[in-house]
């Protein structure tokens, strides 16, 4: 059974945007929306643009839900379920994410 993992400290996500940490040898990109005061973790990998970038790529709510627009080719990754808006073949792995008081912590999705 998989345990939570600390990966940063709360004051190191700017709200908005995101930011890249390894966790379990992967890169993953996690996401603070302020608005809603949800946090996302995604693979930061694109597998469109076939480079690690999503972290860099920008927030935005289209149709009530929250996703992450690839830098490189704007492809639209719905930060809940992975899923790209543009092309459903394509699917970022999620991870379960929490904040512990000022800690947050990564555990991989079953």
């Amino acid at each position: 059974m998989s345990q939570w993992k600390k990966i940063c400290q709360f004051q190191d996500i700017t709200p908005n945007t995101g930011i890249c940490a390894l966790f379990e040898k992967e890169h993953v990109a996690i996401f603070y929306c302020q608005r809603t005061e949800q946090l996302y973790a995604v693979n930061n990998f694109d597998p469109i643009a076939k480079a690690s970038v999503l972290s860099r790529g920008m927030m935005a709510s289209l149709q009530g839900e929250m996703y992450v627009a690839s830098p490189l080719y704007k492809q639209h990754f719905n930060l809940q379920t992975g899923l790209c808006l543009e092309s459903p073949e394509h699917q970022l792995k999620t991870y379960s994410i929490r904040r512990e008081n000022d800690e947050i912590q990564l555990k991989q999705a079953s």
